[in-house]
């Protein structure tokens, strides 16, 4: 599996999770249907906040990185800094 990292910080990165909360079932529908998704978590923090998203490959992961971008582009009423991202196979994974 291959995972993918995107910490939002800076001018406005909490809007960022404001659009998520506000649109939870379009983002379920936006990331769920990428071939192998496996999972998708968001995590505000005082700065911002991070994503993960997990696929089956790394083909997967980079679909979600274009979709995210093009999700924030769409909804964003102000500029927002672009996320660091971090990606990598993973070592351990578990869950529900």
């Amino acid at each position: 599996m291959h995972a993918v990292v995107r910490s939002y910080s800076g001018g406005n990165a909490s809007m960022v999770f404001d659009l998520i909360e506000g649109a939870t079932d379009d983002v379920r529908e936006l990331l769920g249907t990428i071939p192998g998704f496996v999972s998708y978590t968001a995590i505000r923090t005082a700065d911002g906040g991070v994503t993960v998203t997990v696929c089956e490959d790394k083909a997967g992961t980079d679909e979600s990185v274009k979709r995210a971008a093009a999700f924030v582009a769409e909804r964003a009423t102000s500029p927002i800094d672009p996320p660091m991202i971090s990606e990598g196979d993973t070592s351990l994974h578990f869950g529900s």
